[in-house]
């Protein structure tokens, strides 16, 4: 959809289901539902789309042609899963948007503007044509090395994925002593928020919050002594994110050695022992 919205011809569409392949090209103009086949022998350029554990999958099912043009959209798969196209003669890629994409559609054009799109291709037209493709949706073009998708991807878990991992462990807390999910929420969000727009100021380290960040080994030990008396495991969570915090506060010359020194010596101790 974004794409025939900047101008780009979706031609045809494929899936394992048939009707599915009806109701996209339904919603596209001048767009064919076909089998996978017979889209690769009329499209210049192919995504494949599939879950990442079907690519290799359509890759080796499909008879290719030279100098056709087949790429992925997944940001951890390597994409020499899509090398039995390569051998056929197409030039292969990647090519794949950092962002969260849920069941709303609609929503999912809508978040695509100012984000970034992982591009890899040896062949440096492809390259290039992927790079404006990218730019027409309104998204930022990143060139990505072979061999670094998966740290690439990875990274995405973090700011995303462990987010909600991370605001489980607060929600839990505040059900501890009888709060709600829902009440936990309304207070924690505008927290998150405004922890984003200081990441966008200030950096990840120079906006960086927190007793850790500031050296307050005293409320560093009350933590760890409630999360201890609530669950060790939770406890021990804590320990290893308030370690690397250290390590950030210490690069934004926010704790000094002696300071750092002392937070390690405390994240080191088994509370209550």
């Amino acid at each position: 959809m974004a794409l025939q919205g900047a101008g780009v011809p979706v031609a045809w569409v494929a899936s394992r289901h048939a009707e599915s392949a009806r109701l996209m090209a339904q919603g596209l103009r001048d767009c064919q539902a076909s089998d996978i086949q017979r889209l690769a022998d009329q499209c210049d350029l192919v995504f494949i789309t599939t879950p990442d554990a079907g690519i290799p999958d359509v890759a080796r099912a499909v008879s290719w042609r030279a100098g056709r043009m087949v790429v992925h959209c997944s940001g951890a798969t390597p994409v020499a899963v899509l090398q039995p196209a390569a051998d056929a003669g197409a030039l292969i890629g990647g090519f794949h948007p950092m962002q969260a994409f849920g069941a709303d559609v609609q929503a999912a054009v809508d978040s695509l503007p100012g984000c970034t799109v992982a591009i890899e291709a040896a062949d440096a037209d492809l390259s290039a044509l992927l790079h404006d493709l990218a730019h027409r949706v309104g998204c930022v073009g990143l060139s990505l090395p072979p061999g670094a998708r998966a740290r690439y991807h990875a990274s995405g878990g973090y700011a995303s994925q462990h987010v909600h991992v991370l605001l489980a462990e607060a929600v839990r807390l505040w059900q501890s002593w009888g709060a709600t999910e829902q009440q936990a929420l309304a207070a924690l969000l505008p927290l998150l928020r405004g922890t984003v727009e200081s990441l966008a100021r200030s950096g990840v380290a120079g906006g960086m919050p927190g007793p850790v960040s500031r050296g307050d080994a005293g409320t560093v030990r009350l933590h760890r002594q409630a999360l201890q008396g609530l669950d060790p495991e939770m406890r021990d969570l804590y320990d290893r994110l308030c370690r690397r915090g250290v390590v950030l506060a210490q690069a934004a010359g926010r704790l000094d050695d002696d300071q750092a020194q002392v937070m390690e010596r405390l994240l080191r101790e088994l509370p209550g022992a």
